[in-house]
């Protein structure tokens, strides 16, 4: 299953990057950063951003998948029971819906705390301050990324509850802030823990890729990031990356919910009782 969302997200990544229009002020060398007055230096960054929101919208739709599919599949196998890539499916389908409402609510809940202790400093830019602005806004920025990732945690068990409770939207981030409160630094440790794992193994993957390059095409890589050539061996890497990462991040998240709800209200003895059922069937 992590496969084929994998295969068919970065196909259509690919595609996109290859025929994206680029913009002429890009800052590519420390020496162009260096002469570069704050001013292009945001201008710099919103194409960056621009870019950054391009392929995330892709990804959200593959993980948006995967994550269902793949808690359904979690959910089964704590009772012991098998499941086809069909059942998944079909299990997952009908909370697609608000299973993408959910992953676009958290990313603007982040971004807009982010966004929030970032703007007192754009305003000063935009108004002429530009030294004072852009200090204002790096310390902003510091605040704001302090929020996302207390927000990033407080909501990261909604998406097994919208699957697993069919709860909705709002309903589902109510459940994972009851769920995360008291254990949110215990929580933070195990995603970043799992998130490290996910960035070793992308980083393994990635090793090969040059040399494979090279013997097949004569050269170590492209000038151009935009070539087939490139843009073809880094899909493959990030394909290659996001099967394995798929399963370990929603995979964590679903037994963390499971976790903190056999702690929090006696899961297990359900989980027992159901299984039971499942055996005596």
């Amino acid at each position: 299953m992590s496969l084929a969302v994998a295969v068919g997200t970065q196909a259509v990544a690919t595609v996109v990057e290859r025929f994206r229009p680029r913009g002429s002020s890009a800052l590519t060398t420390p020496e162009e950063l260096a002469d570069a007055t704050p001013r292009e230096v945001l201008h710099a960054l919103g194409e960056s951003l621009t870019e950054i929101a391009t392929t995330s919208v892709i990804g959200l739709i593959g993980s948006i998948v995967a994550s269902a599919m793949l808690t359904v599949v979690v959910s089964r196998a704590v009772l012991g029971r098998p499941v086809t890539a069909r059942d998944a499916w079909a299990n997952a389908r009908p909370r697609l819906p608000a299973m993408a409402g959910l992953f676009c609510v958290i990313p603007l809940l982040i971004l807009g705390a982010f966004a929030v202790g970032t703007a007192p400093g754009l305003v000063l830019v935009a108004a002429g301050a530009e030294q004072a602005g852009l200090s204002l806004t790096l310390l902003g920025g510091m605040a704001g990324l302090v929020g996302s990732v207390w927000l990033w945690i407080r909501y990261s068990l909604a998406a097994p509850a919208l699957m697993l409770e069919r709860q909705g939207v709002m309903a589902s981030l109510r459940r994972s802030e009851k769920l995360v409160r008291g254990s949110w630094g215990r929580i933070f440790g195990i995603q970043i823990l799992a998130g490290l794992l996910v960035f070793l193994v992308a980083t393994i993957v990635a090793l090969p890729t040059g040399p494979i390059e090279f013997m097949i095409t004569g050269e170590a890589g492209s000038d151009d990031p935009s070539s087939w050539t490139n843009l073809i061996f880094t899909g493959v890497t990030a394909t290659i990356s996001s099967m394995i990462a798929l399963p370990i991040t929603s995979g964590m998240t679903a037994l963390l919910y499971m976790d903190q709800r056999i702690r929090r209200e006696s899961l297990d003895i359900e989980l027992t009782r159901a299984a039971s059922v499942g055996e005596g069937q």
